[in-house]
C-alpha cells in the first residue's frame, strides 16, 4: 500500500517539521500484521514529497489478536487485496506514524501547523465501494480538486470493465493536520470494511479526527455509518456528539441511524428543544415567537403541541425559511394546524410590529451568532418593543467546552459563533437586561450537569414584572 503527500510551500522541506520526520532519513515502524516505512522521494526547498508504504503479511494479520475473520471463501483471509490497496490498515498506519502531526502540534516551529499550504495527495490503489462518484462526494466538499481514475479489472481484457479500485489524486490548499485527519477517516469509509473489531473507542477516534469538519460535511451520515461499521448504537452516539458540538440539528442526521430498540444518548439539541417546550408550558404561554427559527426544528415540536395556539417562526434567512416550510410539510399540513403557524422574514435586531403581542419569544441558540456590539439592538427590539410576557434565551456554556476532547482549546463550537459566554458572563448580561426592561430572570442548565463546569447549554427565563 502506498500514499504520497507533496507540497510546494515556500520552503517545502518544512514538511519534515510538520510531520515530525527528517527528510534525510528512512524510518520503519512495526505494525500489527506488517511494517510501515516512511521515505522521502524528493526533498528540495521547491518541492517535497513524503511516501508512506505499508507492507502487510496476510498470515501475520490472520493470526493477530482482534482479526475480524471473513465471511467469504475458505482462503479469503489469505488471498485478498489487503496487501495492495489502501484501506483501514493504511489509515491505522497513518495514525500511528503521523500521530503528532494529526493533532496540529509542532514545538520546533509552532507557527507552521496553522498555515494552509499547497498539497498534493496520491493513492495509487484505493478501494471505493461507490465508485468515482463517491470519492468526489467525500473529498470535493473539503476543498480538494479530485481526480479519481477507475482501475480496470484487467488492462488486457477491457471488456471486463472497471474494478472497485481507483487511482486517486487530490490537490488543494489545506493545513497538513486537516489533510491527514481527512484521509484517516475517509480511506476506510470508501473501503467500507475494517480489518479490526469496531468498539466504542471508534466513536472517540471519529470525533477527534472529524471534529472540525465532519459536522458540516454533506455526506456526514454516510461517513458516520461506514466508519463505525454500521453499528447502530455507535452511530447513534456519534450523531449525538456531532449535534452537540457543531450545532447540527439531529433531525438532519436521522438517516444515519436505523430504527432499533436500542437507543443511544439523547442529543443535546433534542434536550434543548424539550427544555424550551417544557418551560413554555410552565410559563403558561400559548402564543409563541421562535425568533431565529432557522430550519424549523423547534417549530416542529411547537406546532405538534395543541397547547400552543399560535406559533410564529421568524428568520432573517429566506433560504432557511424555505427549508423550514419543506420540513414542516406546510403544503400537506391540515388547515387546522396550518392556521396556527406562520413564517415571516425578520431580524432579531430590528423592531418589528409583527413580533408584538405574543405570550413568549424564544431565542434558541441565536445570540451567539450576533456580534456583541449588536446585542443592545436585540434587547431594544425584543424586550423593549415586542415586550412579551416571557423571553427564553439559550446559548452555549463556554466553560463546558473543555469536556469536548476533540474541540481545540479556545475554539468555538460552531464556526459562525461570534462569542461563547461563561455562566457568569451570561448571568451578568441577563440580569442587566432584565433590570433595564422590567423583567426578572432565572437560569436553567440544559443537558448533563458537570459538577465542575455546569451544563453544556445555559438557558435564561425572563418573566415580565412591569407594564
Amino acid at each position: 500500500m502506498l500514499l504520497t503527500l507533496s507540497t510546494t510551500m515556500p520552503d517545502a522541506t518544512d514538511l519534515g517539521f510538520l510531520l515530525h520526520k527528517h527528510p534525510d532519513k528512512a524510518q520503519a515502524f512495526e505494525m500489527s500484521g506488517g511494517v510501515a516505512t516512511v521515505v522521502w522521494p524528493e526533498a528540495t526547498t521547491q518541492r517535497c514529497t513524503v511516501a508512506l508504504m505499508l507492507e502487510v503479511d496476510p498470515v501475520a494479520l490472520v493470526r493477530s489478536k482482534g482479526n475480524r475473520g471473513s465471511d467469504g471463501f475458505a482462503l479469503s483471509q489469505y488471498v485478498n487485496d489487503k496487501p495492495y490497496a489502501a484501506s483501514s490498515m493504511l489509515a491505522v498506519a497513518l495514525g500511528k506514524v503521523f500521530r503528532t502531526a494529526m493533532t496540529g502540534r509542532c514545538n520546533a516551529r509552532p507557527e507552521l501547523p496553522g498555515q494552509a499550504v499547497p498539497l498534493e495527495v496520491h493513492i495509487p490503489a484505493l478501494p471505493s465501494r461507490g465508485g468515482v462518484d463517491l470519492v468526489a462526494r467525500l473529498f470535493a466538499p473539503l476543498g480538494w480538486a479530485v481526480t479519481a481514475t477507475p482501475i480496470p479489472l484487467d488492462p488486457q481484457i477491457p471488456e471486463w470493465g472497471d474494478s472497485t479500485f481507483v487511482d486517486l489524486h487530490l490537490a488543494g490548499t489545506a493545513r497538513v493536520a486537516d489533510a491527514l485527519t481527512q484521509l484517516y477517516v475517509l480511506m476506510p469509509v470508501l473501503d467500507d470494511r475494517k480489518h479490526y473489531w469496531i468498539s466504542s473507542d471508534e466513536v472517540e477516534k471519529l470525533m477527534r479526527a472529524g471534529g472540525e469538519w465532519l459536522g458540516e460535511h454533506p455526506e456526514r451520515e454516510l461517513i458516520t455509518r461506514r466508519y463505525l461499521g454500521h453499528h447502530r448504537v455507535l452511530v447513534a452516539g456519534a450523531v449525538a456528539r456531532l449535534a452537540e458540538v457543531d450545532d447540527v440539528d439531529p433531525e438532519a442526521l436521522d438517516n444515519a441511524v436505523s430504527d432499533d430498540p436500542e437507543k443511544g444518548p439523547t442529543p443535546l439539541a433534542v434536550q434543548r428543544k424539550d427544555a424550551v417546550t417544557a418551560t413554555l408550558r410552565a410559563e403558561g404561554a400559548s402564543t409563541v415567537v421562535d425568533l431565529g427559527c432557522g430550519e424549523g426544528a423547534l417549530l416542529h415540536d411547537l406546532v405538534a403541541d395543541p397547547a400552543f395556539t399560535r406559533v410564529l417562526g421568524a428568520e432573517v434567512s429566506h433560504r432557511a425559511l424555505e427549508v423550514a416550510a419543506r420540513r414542516l410539510n406546510l403544503d400537506r399540513t391540515p388547515d387546522t394546524v396550518r392556521a396556527r403557524l406562520e413564517l415571516i422574514q425578520s431580524s432579531a435586531v430590528y423592531r418589528d410590529d409583527r413580533l408584538a403581542g405574543f405570550d413568549a419569544v424564544v431565542l434558541m441558540e441565536v445570540i451567539e451568532h450576533i456580534d456583541a456590539a449588536r446585542l443592545p439592538a436585540l434587547e431594544r427590539a425584543v424586550f423593549g418593543h415586542a415586550r412579551p410576557g416571557s423571553v427564553l434565551v439559550t446559548t452555549p456554556n463556554a466553560e463546558y467546552n473543555v469536556r469536548y476532547e476533540f474541540l481545540p482549546a479556545g475554539q468555538f463550537r460552531h464556526r459562525d459563533h461570534r462569542f461563547e459566554w461563561t455562566r457568569a458572563q451570561f448571568a451578568a448580561w441577563a440580569q442587566t437586561t432584565a433590570t433595564a426592561y422590567g423583567y426578572d430572570v432565572r437560569f436553567v442548565g440544559v443537558g448533563d450537569v458537570d459538577p465542575e463546569v455546569g451544563a453544556p447549554t445555559q438557558m435564561a427565563v425572563f418573566r415580565r414584572v412591569s407594564a
